[in-house]
């Protein structure tokens, strides 16, 4: 009996460690296609699982779309199953898709601080390596700008000392389509219960 909660124990913990990382095949295996509306302006972020970022972002007013991605890395291209093995040097993130008259770009990224521990460089709980570590990637002077100050001011308030990478942005690439909406298509997978809307409670955010 014990040496068969114990398996169980073990096979728990397992599902956990590989997190992000789908355990069902591709129904989608090509890139999801992307357009701005006129009017609206991007903004990209990573704190993890990109299911879990995408589903933070959603909940915020003036948030139009939210597109899970890769980025921060060298190689063209990248893919889920190469992301998620640590073969390249991309991260998981999203591609918040903003009205600027209602949310401003400041604001997403107050909100980025509070949806994990930034403080560490090696992953988001429970999903630990490069290619979950937390980033920022600006796109012009402004946005840099406004991370540093917006880090500055979460520093000061908190007395927390961040260790998200901060880089300009190269190429945003979007993931498979499968990985788009995944939360809100798969509600009941083990991730997404066991991992995704604990989150979503403790930030006092409700799943789409």
């Amino acid at each position: 009996m014990k040496h068969t909660l114990l398996l169980s124990t073990i096979a728990a913990l397992s599902l956990l460690a590989i997190g992000c990382y789908a355990s069902k095949s591709e129904k989608d295996v090509r890139p999801a296609s992307v357009k701005v509306p006129e009017g609206m302006r991007t903004a990209v972020v990573g704190a993890g699982c990109f299911w879990c970022v995408e589903a933070f972002y959603e909940s915020l007013e003036g948030v139009n779309e939210v597109v899970s991605g890769y980025a921060g890395g060298s190689e063209d291209s990248p893919t889920y199953y190469q992301v998620a093995r640590g073969e390249t040097s991309h991260a998981e993130v999203v591609q918040v898709i903003y009205d600027p008259e209602v949310i401003s770009y400041r604001k997403l990224i107050d909100f980025f601080w509070t949806t994990h521990d930034a403080t560490r460089s090696d992953g988001v709980w429970p999903d630990f390596g490069l290619q979950y570590r937390s980033i920022l990637l600006y796109q012009n002077n402004a946005e840099r700008e406004a991370i540093a100050s917006s880090r500055k001011a979460y520093e000061s308030n908190t007395g927390n000392k961040i260790a998200t990478e901060i880089k300009a942005l190269d190429t945003f690439y979007p993931a498979e389509g499968y990985h788009q909406n995944y939360a809100e298509n798969n509600p009941h997978d083990s991730y997404v219960r066991s991992v995704l809307q604990p989150k979503l409670k403790k930030l006092g955010l409700s799943q789409k």
